[in-house]
């Protein structure tokens, strides 16, 4: 089997599939590792067995020095690349999932952890001790919209509608809804940051956020900065194992998602601004006028002083 092509054919599969373009690389890469693996085992993908995952596993851990989450990345793509195996009917199970069950189970479980959920008071403190106008929209944006870092990240300009307070997000895979409000307050740092943009901007591309050398900024970025910002405040403690020791961008749309709910906004409202998947097919016909769920947005936001 040319296992170059195999994964070759993969990648293409994960196109298909409409994964993120972003994280498409990362598809082609971890089966290539673990090709150079295996080629030091003397196997190939087929003849795979659970003493050869456990020795990856060993590998990856010792030899490497790969952290537990990452090990567990490498496996949950492995068991994707497996899965498609099985579809083409090239092996006749996924080996990958026993593995992950009785070895990977605990990094599992601490992704199942309570996510840390923040005050207003704190979230407020947050953004306001941000001294960079780009990282305070940031992470203002991240708060009052609940959006994913994947999102934001490929937002432009012209996605903006500062008049409306709305932003029109990229379609993706995850999300059923592209509509989003935010309020007067994130307008104002949006406003300040454009304005500071214009001045970066000479490359002249569209992202609305750009990194220090002018380009889009990437998903590391918002991670860096959304975490030092937390870490000055005391909210955020990257040696801890703990996941509510920890402020990552995805407690935004933590703190997002609870709030919106203790201000008691109606459920299919905080699924529709959440762009969660719809569960039935019979919720596509529950219309949701967009000038209503805004009114209610705007009315349930909790407000920053920012």
């Amino acid at each position: 089997m040319d296992m170059d092509r195999l994964i070759q054919d993969f990648v293409k599969d994960c196109q298909l599939r409409g994964m993120s373009p972003r994280s498409i690389p990362h598809y082609g890469y971890i089966p290539r590792v673990f090709k150079n693996y295996l080629e030091g085992q003397g196997v190939d993908f087929q003849t795979v067995d659970k003493d050869h995952l456990r020795g990856f596993i060993e590998y990856l851990r010792i030899e490497k020095g790969v952290a537990g989450k990452t090990v567990e990345n490498y496996f949950a793509v492995l068991s994707t690349f497996y899965d498609y195996l099985t579809f083409e009917g090239l092996v006749s199970s996924n080996p990958v999932l026993p593995i992950r069950r009785r070895y990977l189970r605990r990094y599992k479980d601490n992704s199942m952890q309570e996510r840390q959920l923040i005050s207003v008071e704190a979230m407020g403190q947050l953004i306001n001790s941000e001294m960079d106008i780009r990282n305070k929209a940031i992470i203002a944006l991240l708060a009052k919209t609940g959006i994913r870092r994947g999102e934001l990240i490929s937002l432009d300009v012209e996605d903006v509608d500062l008049v409306e307070m709305r932003i029109k997000l990229k379609p993706t895979a995850k999300r059923s809804n592209r509509m989003v409000f935010f309020d007067a307050e994130t307008a104002f740092i949006l406003r300040r940051w454009l304005k500071v943009r214009e001045g970066r901007n000479k490359k002249g591309i569209p992202a609305l956020f750009l990194n220090a050398m002018g380009d889009r900024l990437d998903r590391g970025g918002v991670l860096l900065l959304v975490g030092e910002a937390a870490r000055r405040v005391g909210l955020h403690h990257p040696e801890s194992e703990r996941m509510e020791d920890r402020f990552s961008p995805h407690c935004c749309r933590h703190w997002f998602t609870t709030h919106l709910r203790r201000a008691g906004m109606r459920r299919e409202f905080i699924q529709e601004l959440r762009g969660d998947s719809r569960r039935e097919a019979i919720d596509i016909y529950d219309h949701i006028d967009l000038k209503e769920l805004k009114e209610a947005y705007l009315a349930a936001i909790p407000q920053l002083g920012i």
